[in-house]
């Protein structure tokens, strides 16, 4: 965690974690704007000014109290800009929201606000990250969900029997 949500980490410390991933294969950084409000982004986007290609996903929704109500079209672009602003990038490769409220699953706006932010060019694709395999479920059901980030360890194998199969 380069934030420092959980700890002190020194911003040379956190570069020296993401130069020993990419020399060992990393290829897929994964973030959010809330990780140290903002500091984890402007630290891998320091880092990819010397590292061009990498891939890094954000996760957005977690700023503000999650009320369905709050994922907006207008929300996502001012939430998506500071996330570019931070990752001194034009273009997010991926955003996901950031384990959101059951109804914003089933809503057809927030949806159709992500499928905005697509055709606007802040992101080129849009995903979420999910507590639940009916959520998990619920996003690959819509037709633009590029990815679902879902915990799966030793302890939380639903997913391998639920998720997996239906993506």
């Amino acid at each position: 965690q380069l934030g420092a949500d959980w700890g002190r980490v020194e911003e040379k410390d956190a570069l020296a974690v993401l130069e020993a991933a990419v020399e060992t294969g990393v290829t897929f950084l994964d973030t959010a704007d809330v990780y140290g409000d903002g500091r984890s982004e402007k630290i891998i986007g320091r880092f990819l000014r010397d590292h061009p290609g990498l891939l890094v996903a954000t996760k957005m929704g977690r700023r503000m109290p999650q009320e369905p109500e709050n994922y907006t079209l207008e929300n996502f672009r001012a939430w998506t800009d500071r996330s570019r602003a931070n990752l001194g990038v034009d273009t997010l490769d991926l955003v996901q929201l950031h384990c959101p409220p059951d109804p914003v699953f089933a809503s057809d706006r927030v949806f159709d606000a992500l499928d905005t932010l697509v055709e606007e060019g802040r992101v080129a694709g849009y995903g979420v990250s999910v507590e639940t395999c009916d959520q998990a479920l619920t996003a690959i059901a819509r037709r633009g969900t590029a990815t679902v980030q879902i915990i799966l360890n030793a302890f939380r194998l639903k997913p391998l029997e639920r998720v997996l199969p239906a993506a």
